[in-house]
């Protein structure tokens, strides 16, 4: 019984945080509403307050796991740094975006920034990096030699900023990063419940539960701003996890996956695979 407590528990907060968030925003937008307004994949209006509330939720969700978790308080400041920094930098790119001349993909943002133009992109890859590695410093286990301590360190770095991103490249269906989101937490929250790792996930599956309907009904979208705070989170309880091999191959997968998305289309290979486009599709209104 005490295990479902420890796994429901942060999910509950989570979900509440969301909430609460969501309607506090919906009751007062920020600059107005039409200032969060946009067009979406099938050109209906959605509202990037959905994922302003995310990055509250999953920000909260971090700290209360120090209320959820025995010996969390470093992983909970940990992911609280790396969802504030991918929210931060996420809303700087969603709210002040160069239209006139768009920068996409790591190649196009480091592009631009080789030619002397900084965009918001690559100002989100720095703050999101230094977000990453401060998580990375406070939660990846220390074990070892100086050098491979800081190795692992910087690996964990890399594995948080790479989830947060790779969180951001799926943010192109109404509930797609959400479900990654769901997908990655789930077991991570199930096979530790009470441990500072599984209270993030837990945390994030939480989330991603309470912004999945609004999502998926097209009122509401993540924008950069919380696809990346949600995948930091996921991200953080990754490099938490003891198992190098863990750690390493959830990296390995996350870097490869963002490479891939400089030439493939992940769009368009969920649709040409059937158990993908149906997962992808499930819960989604009809265009």
């Amino acid at each position: 019984m005490s295990r479902l407590v420890d796994l429901a528990l942060p999910a509950a907060l989570g979900a509440a945080a969301t909430t609460v968030a969501t309607a506090a925003l919906e009751a007062r937008p920020p600059g107005g509403r039409g200032r969060w307004e946009r067009t979406n994949y099938a050109g209906r209006t959605v509202s990037l307050l959905g994922g302003a509330a995310v990055a509250a939720g999953t920000t909260v969700a971090s700290l209360a796991t120090t209320a959820t978790a025995p010996g969390a308080a470093r992983a909970a400041v940990a992911g609280a740094v790396a969802a504030g920094a991918g929210a931060a930098m996420g809303l700087v790119d969603d709210l002040r975006e160069d239209t006139a001349e768009p920068a996409k993909g790591l190649r196009g943002h480091l592009g631009a920034l080789a030619r002397g133009r900084v965009t918001t992109g690559a100002l989100k890859i720095a703050g999101i990096g230094a977000g990453a590695l401060a998580a990375s410093v406070l939660v990846t286990p220390r074990r070892g030699t100086p050098a491979v301590r800081a190795a692992e360190t910087l690996g964990g770095a890399a594995l948080v900023a790479a989830t947060a991103n790779l969180h951001n490249l799926f943010d192109l269906r109404p509930g797609r990063t959400l479900k990654v989101a769901a997908l990655l937490s789930a077991p991570l929250a199930v096979a530790a419940p009470g441990t500072p790792r599984g209270a993030l996930a837990a945390g994030a599956l939480g989330v991603a539960g309470a912004a999945m309907a609004d999502d998926l009904h097209e009122t509401t979208m993540l924008g950069d701003t919380g696809a990346n705070a949600l995948g930091g989170l996921v991200g953080v309880a990754l490099a938490a996890h003891p198992s190098r091999t863990v750690r390493g191959g959830a990296l390995a997968v996350a870097v490869a996956l963002t490479l891939l998305s400089e030439r493939v289309s992940f769009s368009s290979v969920i649709e040409s695979t059937a158990p993908l486009r149906r997962l992808d599709a499930l819960g989604r209104r009809a265009r």
